[in-house]
C-alpha cells in the first residue's frame, strides 16, 4: 500500500459517499428497473423533456443522485431545499432563481430539488404548488415515506411516482470493489464483505460511511487488508446491534406480526426485541402495532388500538429505552387479546366492490336539503330519524342506494366483543323483517 502520513485527514475533507457519487447514468449501480434499457426513468432521460416526480426509497439508494442527473441530462439550473430546514422564503428565492434562469440569455430550466418532501407543510405546498403547475421549474422530491400519505393530493397529482429499491448484495459488492481502489486498500475478506453489506441493509451510503471509517483506521494502523476479526474490533458494538443474523428486515416484521396474530406472546415478544436490537426505529415499531391492532383483533377487543396507540404515545414522549417498555406491553396485550379480521375483511371487500361497481346516486329520503329549492326536489322526504324509534332504531329503513342488494360487507367472528355485535346484528336484522 502506498504510504502517506497524510492520506488519514484527506479521506475525511470530503465524504466517501460524494466522491464516488455517479455523474453519469452508466455509472449507476442498481436501481436497473427504473435506469435499464427502455425503462421508464431511462426513457424520461432520453426523451430531452425534464417532468416534475418523486422518488421514493429507503435511505441511500439514489434518489438525490438522480436528481442531480436530471439536471446534468437536461443542462438545467439545479437548486435544493430541504423540506426540514426550509421555509417559504427559500421557496421564494428559488421561484426568483428560475425567473431569472428562464428569462436570462440562456434560457435555461431549473430543476428545484425538495429533500424528505413528506416533510413540506400546507404553507409551504402552497407556496410552492403554483409554479409548478405553470411549469417556471421541474420539481422532484425525494421521501422515505409513501407519498401516498404524506404528499399533499394536489402536489402528487402533478408528479409521476418513481420507486427506488433497497439496492442488492451484488450492487453492495459492486460499491465496495470501486471504493478499495479510490481508499487504496489493498483487499477485504470475503466474510468482513459480506458483513459489510449486511449491516449496509441495501444503504450505499452507510456502507460508504462504515467502508470509510475502516479505511481512517486501516491508514493509522498501516494495514494493507480488512480481515472480519479486525473489522468487529473496530467497529465492535455498532456492527452487533445493527446485525440482523442474516434475518432480512421485513421477514423479522412478518414473524412478529404472524406471531402476534398467532397469539404466542414469548414469540411476539422475542421477534419485537430482536427488531429493536437490530436498529429497528420504535416508532415505525409503534406504527406496525397499531396496524396489528385493527388488521388482526379489531372489534373482538376494541381496547387493542387504543393500547397501542397509548404505548406510540408513550414512546413519543419517553424516547429510547423507557418508551420501549410500553411498546413490549402491548405486544403481549395483543397476542393474547381475542383475534377477529372481520373489520379487515369487509374493508378490503368493500373496496374492491366500490372499484368495479357504478356510481349509484344517494337515495332521495338520505339527501341533506339545506336549501328551499332541495327541500322542493323532495330532498330528504320521508326520511325517518332513528332517535324518535323504538329503541333508536327505525326498523325496515333502507340505507344503501336504490336496487342495490345487501353486500354483507361485515361478518363478525364468534370470538371477544364481535359475539355480542353477532348478537345485535342478527336482532337487527330480525326487526328490518316485514311483520
Amino acid at each position: 500500500m502506498k504510504t502517506d502520513p497524510h492520506r488519514a485527514d484527506k479521506l475525511s475533507v470530503v465524504p466517501l459517499a460524494e466522491r464516488l457519487r455517479p455523474t453519469t447514468l452508466g455509472q449507476v449501480i442498481g436501481q436497473q428497473h427504473l435506469l435499464g434499457e427502455g425503462m421508464a426513468l431511462r426513457l424520461a432521460f432520453e426523451s430531452g423533456q425534464p417532468h416534475s416526480c418523486i422518488l421514493w426509497g429507503p435511505p441511500g439508494t439514489g434518489k438525490t443522485t438522480i436528481a442531480r442527473l436530471m439536471a446534468s441530462a437536461f443542462d438545467a439550473q439545479f437548486i435544493t431545499i430541504s423540506a426540514v430546514l426550509g421555509g417559504v422564503k427559500d421557496i421564494r428565492e428559488a421561484v426568483e432563481q428560475a425567473l431569472l434562469a428562464r428569462d436570462g440569455l440562456a434560457q435555461r430550466r431549473t430543476i428545484v430539488f425538495v429533500d424528505e418532501v413528506h416533510r413540506f407543510n400546507k404553507s409551504q405546498q402552497d407556496a410552492f404548488l403554483p409554479h409548478v403547475e405553470s411549469g417556471l421549474f421541474t420539481f422532484i422530491g425525494a421521501t422515505t415515506e409513501n407519498p401516498s400519505f404524506e404528499v399533499n393530493s394536489a402536489l402528487l397529482s402533478r408528479a409521476a411516482v418513481y420507486v427506488l429499491q433497497p439496492l442488492s448484495q451484488q450492487d453492495l459488492e459492486k460499491i465496495v470493489a470501486v471504493a478499495l481502489v479510490l481508499l487504496e486498500l489493498l483487499g477485504i475478506e470475503k466474510i468482513a464483505i459480506d458483513r459489510l453489506t449486511a449491516f449496509a441493509d441495501g444503504d450505499a451510503r452507510r456502507l460508504l460511511n462504515t467502508l470509510e471509517t475502516l479505511a481512517v483506521a486501516a491508514a493509522q494502523e498501516k494495514r494493507t487488508e480488512i480481515t472480519d476479526a479486525w473489522l468487529m474490533k473496530v467497529l465492535g458494538e455498532r456492527m452487533r446491534r445493527y446485525d440482523k443474523g442474516g434475518e432480512q428486515f421485513y421477514d423479522t416484521i412478518s414473524a412478529l406480526h404472524k406471531s402476534v396474530r398467532g397469539s404466542d406472546p414469548d414469540a411476539s415478544l422475542y421477534w419485537f426485541m430482536r427488531m429493536l436490537d437490530g436498529g429497528a426505529d420504535p416508532k415505525y415499531m409503534a406504527r406496525r402495532l397499531v396496524r396489528m391492532a385493527s388488521e388482526d383483533i379489531g372489534l373482538a377487543d376494541p381496547r387493542a388500538l387504543r393500547l397501542a396507540l397509548d404505548a406510540a404515545e408513550v414512546y413519543e414522549r419517553l424516547g429510547t429505552p423507557e418508551g420501549e417498555l410500553a411498546l413490549a406491553e402491548c405486544v403481549i396485550y395483543l397476542a393474547m387479546a381475542p383475534k377477529s379480521n372481520a373489520v379487515y375483511k369487509a374493508f378490503n371487500e368493500a373496496k374492491a366492490f366500490i372499484k368495479k361497481d357504478s356510481t349509484r346516486p344517494v337515495p332521495m329520503h338520505l339527501r341533506n336539503a339545506p336549501t328551499q329549492l332541495m327541500k322542493d326536489l323532495d330532498y330528504g322526504k320521508n326520511y325517518r330519524y332513528a332517535h324518535d324509534e323504538e329503541g333508536g332504531f327505525a326498523a325496515g329503513e333502507r340505507y344503501l342506494p336504490d336496487g342495490m342488494a345487501e353486500p354483507g360487507f361485515y361478518r363478525p367472528v364468534e370470538r371477544g366483543l364481535e359475539i355480542r355485535i353477532a348478537e345485535k346484528l342478527r336482532e337487527l336484522k330480525k326487526r328490518n323483517q316485514p311483520q
